[in-house]
């Protein structure tokens, strides 16, 4: 199970780094790859608090999140939550190597269902990999 911090949950979150982020695929699965939105500004208060409390602490960037798509396709309920805990748990142990702010959307596709948790893992190395380096096609 990811943390709390670290799930994409909102639609308008995985629409946003659908539609909007680098895309990669490998394998089995497809990455999706963006970047948040900066938080609006904090309005200032005329009285300064008397807490630790920074300004960049209230600019600083959510940490990297991810979100996961397994449709239908893939298989029955059971094959899909397998394929599913397979992902969150390969992800988990990536997360913390993606800078704050990064938005990440693994969709799996039907080949998944077939293929081990080292082969799911290699594709996820893969697609990251690629959609994480710098050069475009």
């Amino acid at each position: 199970m990811l943390a709390a911090p670290h799930r994409l949950r909102r639609r308008v979150d995985f629409a946003a780094t659908i539609r909007g982020g680098r895309r990669a695929a490998r394998g089995a699965v497809v990455v999706h790859y963006g970047f948040a939105a900066a938080a609006p500004p904090v309005p200032e208060n005329p009285e300064p608090a008397r807490s630790a409390t920074t300004p960049a602490s209230a600019e600083a960037l959510p940490p990297p999140r991810a979100g996961f798509v397994v449709s239908k396709a893939v298989g029955g309920a059971v094959v899909r939550n397998l394929v599913k805990r397979r992902l969150r748990h390969l992800v988990r142990a990536r997360i913390d190597a993606l800078p704050r702010g990064a938005m990440l959307v693994v969709r799996a596709l039907p080949a998944a269902a077939e293929r081990s948790y080292t082969e799911l893992g290699a594709d996820l190395d893969g697609a990251l990999a690629r959609a994480t380096s710098g050069r475009r096609r």
